[in-house]
């Protein structure tokens, strides 16, 4: 079952912006709707003690509702603050891809859990590559990243801290249903539509992978593309770090599971470290 939209999860970070204008263009070359999540958590606006929760008896009547005033006003003071968020979000991709169907959902509890909850309804899901709490760490990622990538069973657009228009898309490539079942979903994506592809195979050619290769070069044919073939010698991680640093390509495709030693690469240490140091976004397949 088709949805028709896109889930965006923003917070307070300088990466929420990226998510913003990343899924206005999304949304906007596919023709999706977009909502919008900002997930609390189960204890923001309550502070490190509730202390209306530590009064014992002898306390005085007047202390202990002064605390449990301070406590209601700091879970106000949140959920405003999520509200705003979600509200400068909104301007955001309705001014950048004149999406006109987007709606804001403010949850606390777990974000994990409520992509789980709500992933059947869209098509993709983005979010950034740090969190509110990483800020501007480069040793960092957003704490709830690779867990999201790992429960989610939807595309998840990984969005790296500057927007910038996608005009060439590279592919790591490895020969496995998931590599075979991205270059498909390439081909028939609105979303793809008009950009340069490449695929990358990172290892020694064998003839099983040149005629896997030449499979997905006739799928993304079929679909109006003219891929560009590229095997580069060397672990994947290099490999790809190396070609995304290249300015002609700005987003990477990865399927998430694979058949060599890409399978441990993507969802793992090494992707992690992969999605740490790349400077375009990451587009991970299931």
């Amino acid at each position: 079952m088709t949805t028709d939209t896109l889930i965006a999860l923003v917070d307070g970070s300088v990466y929420s912006e990226s998510v913003c204008r990343h899924a206005a263009w999304i949304a906007g070359r596919n023709g999706w709707k977009v909502k919008i999540y900002h997930v609390m958590g189960r204890r923001d606006g309550i502070g490190e003690q509730d202390l209306s929760g530590a009064i014992r008896l002898g306390a005085r009547t007047a202390l202990l509702e002064q605390l449990s005033q301070l406590d209601a006003a700091r879970a106000k003071l949140a959920h405003e603050h999520g509200r705003a968020i979600l509200d400068d979000a909104k301007a955001i991709i309705q001014d950048d891809g004149g999406i006109a169907s987007v709606e804001t959902r403010l949850r606390r509890g777990d974000l994990v859990e409520t992509v789980t909850a709500k992933e059947e309804r869209g098509e993709m899901i983005v979010i950034g590559k740090r969190g509110e709490a990483a800020g501007h760490a480069m040793d960092h990622l957003g704490s709830n990243l690779e867990r999201v990538v790992r429960a989610s069973h939807k595309p998840v657009f990984i969005a790296n801290r500057a927007f910038r228009p996608v005009e060439t898309v590279l592919v790591a490539f490895d020969g496995g249903a998931s590599s075979l079942k991205a270059v498909d979903y390439i081909s028939r994506s609105p979303l793809f539509a008009g950009l340069a592809v490449s695929l990358v195979y990172a290892g020694k050619e064998t003839p099983e992978i040149r005629a896997s290769l030449d499979k997905a070069a006739a799928t993304l044919r079929a679909g109006g593309f003219e891929a560009k073939l590229l095997v580069r010698i060397g672990e994947p991680e290099t490999v790809l770090a190396d070609l995304t640093q290249d300015p002609g390509h700005e987003l990477l495709v990865m399927g998430a599971y694979g058949h060599s030693r890409v399978r441990s690469f993507i969802i793992g240490s090494t992707t992690t470290e992969m999605i740490r140091s790349c400077r375009v976004p990451v587009l991970i397949m299931r």
